[in-house]
């Protein structure tokens, strides 16, 4: 596995950058989060030019995808981004009892228990777009205040601008998915 280098850079949020290079690499480039750092992915033939616009460039796409958040790693880190998209978005109303990630959820992205107020996330989120992961939450969120999917459950959920964005975005990696069609450029930025 080829070396992480650093760049010196940090992210907005004060994470550091690192560069891989790779021989196997010819022409793309990716970014993507790894470990609480941001890694931009080059072939190892870029000159020492060519690696320095495409980190700059790679790390404000990545950073744009998550909306400049962090992604959250933890379980209370997920809890606290739920909380604040319960603020923003649902007056404040869902306040959730737990919010975790889970690995034994293959079928659905996220599930809620409206009795006891927990939220489960798949682990298959995390790479995603935080505009998709946000999403998730709120969608979870919603259903502790209305379990099923009707007319009211969706009028919940207007407030927020990426949802038609977020549920297209899923379609297409479910689809992607059930073919055995590899997505990892869906969430990395490749270029």
């Amino acid at each position: 596995m080829p070396e992480d280098i650093a760049t010196g850079l940090t992210t907005q949020d004060g994470r550091p950058v690192y560069v891989r290079r790779s021989a196997r690499r010819r022409r793309t480039v990716s970014a993507f989060w790894e470990d609480g750092r941001a890694v931009v992915a080059v072939p190892a033939s870029f000159s020492a030019r060519q690696e320095r616009d495409w980190v700059a460039k790679m790390v404000l796409r990545l950073q744009s995808q998550r909306g400049g958040k962090r992604p959250a790693r933890s379980d209370q880190e997920l809890l606290e981004r739920s909380l604040e998209l319960s603020k923003k978005y649902l007056g404040n109303r869902p306040q959730p009892s737990s919010v975790r990630w889970v690995s034994n959820q293959r079928s659905r992205w996220g599930s809620a228990t409206p009795a006891d107020g927990s939220i489960r996330i798949s682990v298959q989120l995390r790479g995603m777009p935080q505009w998709v992961v946000d999403y998730v939450l709120l969608h979870e969120l919603t259903h502790l205040l209305v379990a099923s999917h009707s007319p009211e459950f969706w009028r919940e959920l207007e407030s927020y601008p990426d949802t038609e964005r977020a549920k297209a975005f899923l379609e297409g990696v479910s689809f992607a998915s059930t073919r055995g069609l590899s997505g990892d450029y869906l969430a990395s930025g490749e270029a």
